[in-house]
């Protein structure tokens, strides 16, 4: 009883911790004015399929993005690899391997990609190209590190190390991760929190931003070649504060019914709920389906729905294919597929 009352007051305390630091962050709405956007977007096609409420589900590598505090739940080590055909013909890849070290400790890694692929550079005196091509990509590796503390309480984080490039300009920053999951002493019912991408800010610089400048050309004679650089703006990061909830409908051997919950708090858009269902059949077949941003007004994102399949090889060692669909409004739709393998 002890070990369980340190728990939830550890837990408690935690919450209120993470609620009040995006709470004195958001005094201004900033909606849309942070660097780095890719970093909102969800990993892993198991967590978007319902409605990116995963916060207080994470029970796979991609709890890596979820919560880190859950990745010591997940109970064995995974290699994880996402693809997603994001917007406006962009490419969003994620990759990631989890250790457990043992019952109660795990790490992991990961890698973000945004590709925006290439094109060529055109130029006012040449329309037709120079013969150059430009790039663009968003990145971030990810360290993570989750302990169990008891039978209930676990708590993790992950540090980051970001980077955007945009052709001869980049910006980089770090940031860390903060999240914990208390599985609640009514059977099936769970609960998260994770504060997500406290760091720096971002400012990119590059050798396209060198200028040759005349500092006083109404006068002649002085030096009409001085080198100077442009100083761009610098950008926070966009900080999310997640709280979750998921609960076990029906548990047994022959199927399994979830449904869950989220509610976030973004610096760079206002408030609103992630909300997803969960069926499997023998824990093989699942069936998913969720909706995303509920209450965010303007939002293109809503419904969402997905399947997996989880076939076990030999030993303890298994396979998982994962696909969902989103609808994106305007954009039509986005879909992810991701490929893992438990060992």
């Amino acid at each position: 009883m002890n070990t369980l009352l340190r728990s939830v007051l550890s837990a408690s305390l935690l919450c209120a911790t993470l609620f009040a630091a995006p709470a004195v962050l958001l005094a201004q709405s900033k909606v849309g004015t942070t660097a780095a956007p890719f970093l909102g977007i969800g990993v892993g096609p198991r967590a978007m399929a319902m409605g990116g409420a995963f916060v207080a589900l994470s029970d796979d590598a991609s709890a890596m993005y979820w919560n880190p505090g859950a990745l010591a739940r997940v109970g064995h080590s995974q290699v994880m690899a996402s693809h997603t055909s994001w917007l406006v013909q962009t490419d969003f890849n994620w990759v990631g391997l989890t250790l457990a070290l043992d019952a109660d400790n795990a790490v992991g890694i990961s890698l973000t990609q945004l590709d925006y692929g290439e094109e060529d550079v055109n130029t006012v005196t040449m329309p037709e190209g120079t013969g150059e091509r430009w790039t663009a990509q968003d990145l971030a590796f990810t360290i993570t590190y989750s302990r169990n503390l008891t039978d209930r309480f676990s708590i993790g984080g992950s540090f980051k190390y970001i980077t955007q490039q945009i052709w001869n300009e980049s910006a980089s920053t770090i940031a860390f991760d903060v999240g914990l999951i208390f599985r609640t002493p009514f059977d099936g019912l769970r609960l998260g929190a994770v504060l997500s991408n406290f760091g720096g800010d971002m400012q990119l610089d590059g050798k396209d931003l060198t200028r040759r400048i005349d500092l006083d050309p109404e006068n002649t004679g002085n030096n009409e070649t001085i080198v100077a650089n442009l100083k761009t703006d610098s950008w926070d990061l966009p900080l999310f504060f997640r709280a979750g909830i998921s609960y076990d409908l029906q548990r047994s051997d022959l199927f399994t019914a979830t449904i869950s919950a989220d509610a976030v708090r973004p610096n760079d858009n206002n408030e609103h709920v992630n909300i997803g269902g969960e069926f499997s059949f023998r824990s093989i077949l699942f069936v998913r389906a969720g909706w995303k941003a509920l209450f965010l007004d303007g939002t293109e994102e809503g419904l969402t729905a997905g399947f997996g399949l989880h076939y076990p090889l030999f030993g303890s060692t298994a396979a998982a294919l994962d696909y969902t669909y989103q609808d994106f409004g305007i954009f039509k739709s986005v879909q992810t597929i991701s490929l893992a393998v438990d060992f």
